[in-house]
Parts: C-alpha cells; structure tokens; sequence
C-alpha cells in the first residue's frame, strides 16, 4: 500500500484554522496576510493554535516583499521564532535569499539554529535560486529542514511540473519536496499524477462575499477575501487518497 499523501493547510485565521482542523488536514502552515504571501502570526493566533490536535508551523517573516533582509529584519526574525518556540507549536517556515536570488546560506544557518529543536520547513524564497534548484536542495539538507515549499520557480506548482520533477529526482527522499501555489480541486489531480508526493500544501480556501460596508470602503477588507472551507479539506484529502 502506497504512503498517504499528507495535506499541508495554510491558514491567516482564527476561523480558518478550525476549519483546517475540522476538515481532516495534517499539518498547518499558521500565517497572517496570507494576500500577501503569509506574515509570522499574531502571538494571540499561535496561542490558539498551540491548543490544536496536529502539529502547527509558523511562518516567520517580518514583512511583505523579496526575502532580503536587513539587520533590523534578522533582529525581529530571531526574536519571532523565540515566540513560536515560547507559544508551543512544532516548527517555524523560514527563507532567505541573497539579491541575486540565490539562498543566503549565512543568515539561513543562523536562523536555523535559532530554531534548534523545532521543526523546519524552507519556503517558496527557494523558488527565487532557480532554475537549477540543485545547489538549494543541497542546502536545505545540509541545514536540517525536513521539506521545501515550492512551485518549481513559477507562479503555481501546475507551471513547474517539470522543475518539482528535477527536485524529487535529486532530493532522493532526503528531504520532503512539497508543492504549493496554486494546488486546489482543480489542479491536484494532475500534480498527484505526476510527482511522487509524500507532502502536498494548499490554503483549501474558497472566495468571500466581500461585505458592503463601511469596513470595505475605507479599505480595511480584501475585495475578495479568502477563507479555508472544511468541505474542501476534505474534499482534498479525498483527492490525496
């Protein structure tokens, strides 16, 4: 019998990570902003979600924008994974690059021990060190991160079917390869299809009706805000199995 694919649900809210829960999902990706990519989350979200009954990551990243950081970044950096480690949750998602996009090795390793203990998972800044991932898988391995978040360099994962290949082929299983961007109902069945996946990530979100109100207009609500749908999670799971 064939290793259960396990689902990855990213979540930017109280409401969104019970529905992850409710829905079957094995793992979630605790952010904030997740329009903008995901921000590291509230201490009062890490809190709420330090009670749920699966292991719950927070991504740690001070702000939108490229994944090059300055000294006052690093500083809040280290001092956002101390929290999530304070919180109790099981890991940290971190990622780097230098500016001509390649992994910055040196503040990576000094995050990674600054997260000694926890759980690790490199984010989509390595989809920024193609198109040959090679030399950043290698990295990843050498830093202890048990997978790689990625699209294979392009905007979804559907895109990069060719690339997230080359990344399994030369991951060998020593490190977890777990696409994301742009995987839904739609789009999974030919991802699963063609990669040999152990781990796949989606927000299993669905779109909401942006409210009439006041709150919109003075632009404090996304025109069409995002929610994780328990009947998606399990539809997604169903889809995995």
């Amino acid at each position: 019998m064939s290793e259960k694919i396990r689902l990855e649900v990213c979540v930017d809210s109280p409401q969104s990570l019970a529905a992850a829960i409710e829905g079957g999902a094995d793992r979630i990706e605790l952010c904030a902003a997740l329009e903008t990519g995901g921000l590291t989350p509230s201490p009062g979200l890490m809190a709420l979600a330090a009670q749920a009954p699966i292991p719950v990551y927070a991504m740690i990243r001070t702000r939108p924008g490229a994944f090059v950081f300055d000294d006052a970044d690093v500083a809040t950096l280290l001092a956002d994974i101390d929290a999530v480690r304070a919180a109790g949750l099981a890991g940290v998602v971190l990622g780097a690059n230098r500016p001509d996009g390649s992994l910055d090795h040196e503040l990576l390793a000094r995050l990674a021990g600054q997260a000694k203990g926890l759980g690790m998972t490199l984010h989509r800044a390595f989809d920024l060190a193609g198109p040959d991932f090679s030399e950043a898988v290698e990295l990843a391995v050498a830093l202890g991160f048990e997978r790689i978040l990625t699209s294979g360099g392009e905007t979804t994962a559907l895109k990069g079917l060719d690339a997230l290949a080359r990344c399994f082929d030369h991951a060998q299983g020593r490190i977890v390869i777990m696409p994301g961007s742009g995987v839904n109902l739609d789009t999974v069945g030919a991802i699963k299809a063609r990669l040999p996946l152990r781990e796949i990530h989606s927000s299993c979100s669905l779109a909401s009706d942006a409210p009439a109100d006041k709150a919109l207009e003075l632009g404090f609500v996304a025109l069409r805000p995002k929610h994780t749908d328990t009947g998606v999670v399990r539809r997604m799971k169903a889809a995995l199995a």
